[in-house]
């Protein structure tokens, strides 16, 4: 057992030891760092799929984390279990200084985050968290009479015009490595040992291909190609940094980097606008919609059953791989609103379950965004056509006929409704709402 007075850092959407900012501050507290890593059972408890690979990929990190801190002579301490009680037990095993972590902007971490820290202090340990995973945050970016921006390309606009040097400059972590606590080694538990299983998952590289980013304005909106970075995944778990991929972006391409900025906007969002963390839309007249949420349809969408081949393949790819193409997803997205007149959260709450990339504000966002109900949404009577989406992103049919191979045959379904006829019924649903406002 560890008998002198240790910080701890405490990992968790983070999960890098370089340029990571609490950690950096941790080695330089001036007293040896115990890091951690809790597998939380207030998020794994709910999720009823236990070959779940987000859980696989996290253990894969830890375990990656794990070989680096060896070859320094320390060890990761993993736990299992709810956090206000492993803390308390970090209490009694351990003599602790400091504890350190990184922002968290979720309505649970930081309801997690202010019982722990209240714990923390109440026994005398102080409790330091940091920002890490967004290069703006909070009220770093505001408009000029100080309040927070709603529409992407002013807000865009302001945060590349408020970047400089200072925000993009990496936490020197290696030089301090010397400063992790020297152990034996702790026992990594295995996924069954948290109940879940391993799924032989193939994850996406985090080494940047640069060559496909200079091209990323001419390929990401083709499915049937390797078009787009894959990168989401890794920053969603913080397996890379951000302050690294924006250096990179600015110097290969804008239309990349704003695709960076768009996860600042949405997570700056949900801090300002803490109502969209309770299930409601962001303009609040559109919580108004009568839905028809018609659950044998709703089926047929999350099975790729509905006889439209591109909203189709879409969700067959994300129930096979946990990714869909953010192509696709806005096309499947919009079909299962606006064809279907069922509710976006449904459908929120599918992609929530699926989505190896989850991450709840731009989850969020994205969802909002093609039920016309966010901030910078698309009006309610823009209504993607899937015809013309596919003829415009997939002319050859190429991802479609890799993902439905029957497409051609007796055994692919007829369309669940007509488009002419499906446009018509959600404009005067929509109308019939917002015309009262």
């Amino acid at each position: 057992m560890i008998k002198e007075k240790v910080a701890i850092f405490w990992f968790r959407r983070d999960l890098r030891l370089e340029d990571n900012a609490g950690l950096y501050h941790a080695l330089k507290s001036g007293f040896k760092v115990l890091p951690i890593f809790i597998f939380d059972r207030n998020i794994l408890d709910k999720l009823e799929n236990k070959n779940d690979q987000r859980v696989e990929f996290i253990h894969k990190a830890l375990t990656d984390i794990q070989e680096q801190l060896l070859s320094f002579g320390s060890s990761l301490l993993i736990m299992y279990g709810y956090p206000t009680e492993i803390w308390e037990n970090l209490m009694s095993d351990f003599e602790i200084a400091e504890v350190f972590t990184n922002h968290d902007y979720e309505k649970y971490a930081i309801e997690r985050d202010t019982q722990i820290g209240a714990m923390l202090n109440a026994n005398g340990i102080p409790f330091h968290t940091f920002k890490d995973q967004t290069i703006f945050e909070k009220n770093e970016v505001l408009s000029g009479a100080k309040t927070p921006y709603t529409v992407f390309t002013p807000y865009s606009r302001k945060w590349k015009e408020s970047l400089n040097e200072f925000y993009l400059k990496s936490y020197a972590t290696e030089k301090y490595h010397h400063n992790f606590i020297i152990t034996d080694l702790f026992k990594l538990p295995t996924l069954e040992d948290i109940n879940f299983v391993e799924t032989g998952s193939v994850f996406p590289k985090k080494e940047l291909q640069e060559e496909l980013i200079k091209k990323y304005d001419e390929t990401r909106d083709i499915p049937s190609i390797l078009g787009t970075s894959r990168l989401s995944v890794h920053l969603r778990f913080g397996t890379v940094s951000i302050r690294k991929l924006v250096r990179k972006a600015i110097v290969l391409n804008e239309k990349w980097l704003n695709e960076l900025i768009w996860r600042d906007f949405y997570m700056n969002i949900l801090f300002h606008f803490p109502h969209i963390n309770e299930g409601r839309a962001f303009r609040k007249e559109y919580d108004n919609i009568i839905w028809r949420n018609n659950v044998a349809e709703f089926q047929k969408w999350c099975e790729g059953k509905t006889g439209y081949p591109i909203v189709d393949a879409g969700m067959r790819e994300l129930n096979a791989t946990g990714f869909m193409h953010n192509r696709v997803r806005m096309v499947a997205a919009s079909f299962l609103i606006k064809h279907l007149l069922i509710d976006w959260r449904w459908g929120e709450a599918y992609f929530a379950e699926k989505l190896m990339d989850f991450d709840f504000s731009a989850n969020n966002g994205g969802w909002q965004w093609a039920s016309s109900s966010g901030c910078d949404a698309a009006p309610y009577f823009r209504i993607f056509n899937p015809t013309s989406q596919t003829q415009k992103f997939d002319p050859e049919l190429k991802y479609i006929k890799k993902w439905i191979p029957e497409l051609n045959s007796f055994e692919y379904p007829r369309p669940i409704v007509e488009h002419a006829f499906a446009r018509e019924r959600v404009l005067k649903a929509y109308k019939d709402v917002l015309d009262k406002k």
